[in-house]
């Protein structure tokens, strides 16, 4: 880290009793960054862009949610002017709440595809990482080769997956909504929860090791974990435990890979909203894309940008193209049918 990012950063614990003493009004020369990223290889993003412009990013780092609490307690004296996330229902939170702005940019009209935008232009998603399924090489023959397959019997007992409190979880359950219908996905859900090996626990990379553990031999995680589990290893996996582990992009036949991104928008009370539209350009430069491959493992949003060698590794593969503001208007319908399947 920097010297300048040292002093830019704040921990949203620290940064509590300083912004309550905060102005908010527009500071020459500064942005202030609501971000719930938190990923080392972003400092070469923030410090790019200082170098380039001469503006100086002041960074409230917390978790997605704290962040929105917080900008709504702040209300029209938030000096927050980008709000930045790793989900999309986080960012449809923000947009409800209605702590974000619409955008006018062609810039990034120009360069982020049109299903990875809000309806409104009140977010864009600048990253993405697909969620795939992963399987151990040694014990399964013949993987599942859509989400829906795992709700089959044969599966019983051998999936590993993340809480329905989760995002992602919740996420991937709203897409198929979107796609499928709720009745129907509320059927899918009940025969996933009957083929769980465990009760649903821990992060994307715990799934990924309880498959080389044995304790399952199916799960579901984001690409970019195992993408830097090849690049990096892992500390609980060895080689040859990552070596036998096998992926699946699901739905290429139909629906394609679900995607998750990671995204931003400017704030509705952002007192610097013109150096807020030029950070989100700038995210959407291939310099920085190439950065969210390069550094973090993830795909980019803008077409064209090259891939980092651990994330080609993955092969090519069909996305899923729904619009996230589909996904977003399903999540309520998704918490139920969680709710409903018993998926804790």
């Amino acid at each position: 880290m920097t010297k300048t990012s040292k002093f830019a950063v704040l921990s949203l614990a620290a940064a509590t009793a300083l912004m309550g003493t905060m102005a908010p009004a527009a500071a020459e020369g500064e942005l202030n960054l609501y971000s719930s990223r938190h990923y080392d290889t972003d400092e070469r993003l923030y410090t790019d862009f200082e170098q380039a412009t001469g503006i100086k990013i002041n960074r409230i780092e917390g978790n997605a949610d704290e962040l929105i609490s917080r900008m709504e307690a702040e209300g029209a004296n938030s000096p927050a002017d980008v709000f930045m996330t790793v989900d999309t229902v986080r960012l449809a939170r923000a947009k409800d709440l209605g702590l974000l702005q619409s955008v006018d940019s062609a810039v990034l009209e120009a360069a982020i595809p049109a299903y990875l935008q809000d309806a409104d232009n009140q977010w864009f998603g600048f990253s993405q990482r697909a969620r795939i399924l992963f399987y151990d090489k040694t014990d399964v023959t013949n993987p599942p080769l859509t989400y829906q397959a795992l709700a089959d019997e044969q599966y019983k007992g051998k999936i590993c997956i993340r809480s329905s409190t989760n995002v992602y979880t919740q996420n991937i359950v709203a897409a198929l909504i979107a796609h499928l219908g709720e009745e129907t996905v509320q059927g899918w859900a009940n025969g996933v929860v009957a083929n769980f090996a465990r009760a649903p626990q821990g992060g994307d990379t715990d799934q990924l090791r309880a498959i080389a553990s044995g304790e399952c031999d199916i799960a579901m995680s984001n690409t970019y974990y195992f993408a830097r589990a090849l690049r990096k290893g892992d500390e609980q996996m060895t080689p040859e435990q990552l070596a036998n582990i096998g992926w699946v992009f699901p739905n290429q036949n139909d629906i394609g890979a679900h995607m998750n991104i990671s995204g931003g928008g400017v704030a509705a009370n952002a007192p610097n909203k013109e150096n807020a539209i030029r950070f989100l350009e700038y995210l959407a430069s291939e310099q920085a894309q190439q950065y969210f491959s390069a550094g973090n493992d993830e795909y980019p949003a803008v077409p064209g940008v090259g891939l980092s060698e651990s994330v080609a590794a993955l092969g090519i593969f069909r996305p899923d193209t729904i619009a996230l503001s589909d996904i977003a208007a399903n999540v309520e319908a998704a918490n139920r049918v969680l709710g409903n399947a018993k998926w804790e």
